[in-house]
């Protein structure tokens, strides 16, 4: 199958191009710089040149191929509003290529306000778009789905190697600038998680055998203690680990606050038994304890 892949340059879409090719699908990368293009080629995949905001490349590129993966975003958390709607643009335009046929479109969500005091699973709907949480791509597939293109959703963890972590790589950041591993109250807060290769493969299986309107969870791990993040990070930076208030909390992560003290907790059950998916790559702990860390 020809998979035109959007992010296919970023961290979970270059280990998504390989193993589709592994798979024997074709890829059409997304690329807007040369650099990205020129990995492309050398992975073996073909390049489509453009940006998240040039509407008319994404609904070209989804023109040419037999499906579409949406892994790209803008990770600038501190214009999310804006990137959210970046984001939803770019599915609408998507989607509108594909209308009238029955090739699929796979969007990327995310665990973030599905369920209250327990893991979220594949049959939470997600929660109405907000101020306080405005990401919008689930409701972007809905919309299309109800024109009949052929969506479905990968909802994704934190996503982690031994490079990078999802929201727990910004978690670094601050730690090493602030001289202090932080985590809220008594830390007890916990992030679902899953190793890269796993979450490609789960992406890859959606393709093969994913059902139009379905959601499916790229979870490993149902939930990692943000207490236990805090203290692999500051061993890794030879920091102190500290508790916050709520308060404080705002100061020290700054836009990260408003994630560091939720659960984002979630449950693969039943994308395990639709697809047969079974992650084994190592845990985010022992991502963070082997990673090589920067020191100030």
């Amino acid at each position: 199958m020809r998979v035109f892949l959007t992010g296919a340059t970023g961290f979970i879409g270059s280990a998504l191009v390989r193993e589709l090719l592994d798979a024997g699908h074709q890829v059409l990368g997304f690329a807007r710089s040369e650099r990205g293009a020129k990995s492309l080629i050398d992975a073996g995949a073909e390049v489509h040149r453009g940006d998240l905001e040039d509407l008319e490349s994404l609904r070209s590129g989804a023109a040419a191929a037999e499906a579409v993966i949406h892994t790209a975003f803008l990770h600038d958390f501190s214009r999310f509003q804006e990137v959210c709607e970046i984001d939803r643009r770019a599915i609408e335009a998507l989607g509108s290529a594909l209308a009238g046929s029955d090739r699929p479109l796979i969007v990327t969500g995310g665990l973030a306000r599905l369920a209250s005091g327990r893991p979220a699973t594949e049959q939470d709907s997600v929660s109405p778009v907000s101020n306080s949480y405005p990401r919008a791509s689930e409701h972007a597939a809905a919309a299309l789905a109800e024109r009949g293109v052929h969506t479905s959703v990968v909802r994704l963890p934190q996503v982690h190697n031994a490079v990078k972590q999802g929201l727990v790589s910004y978690a670094i950041s601050v730690a090493r600038e602030k001289g202090v591993s932080a985590y809220i109250g008594d830390g007890q807060n916990r992030w679902a998680a899953v190793h890269v290769l796993d979450a490609a493969r789960l992406y890859r299986l959606v393709l093969e055998k994913g059902e139009p309107g379905a959601r499916y969870h790229a979870v490993a791990e149902e939930g990692v203690r943000f207490r236990d993040i805090a203290e692999v990070i500051g061993r890794g930076l030879k920091a102190p680990v500290v508790s916050l208030t709520p308060e404080k909390a705002a100061a020290h992560f700054g836009w990260l606050a408003g994630f560091a003290g939720w659960d984002l907790t979630g449950s693969s059950e039943l994308t395990q038994q639709w697809l047969g998916w079974r992650p084994s790559g190592p845990g985010m702990i022992a991502d963070l304890e082997n990673m090589r860390y920067p020191q100030a």
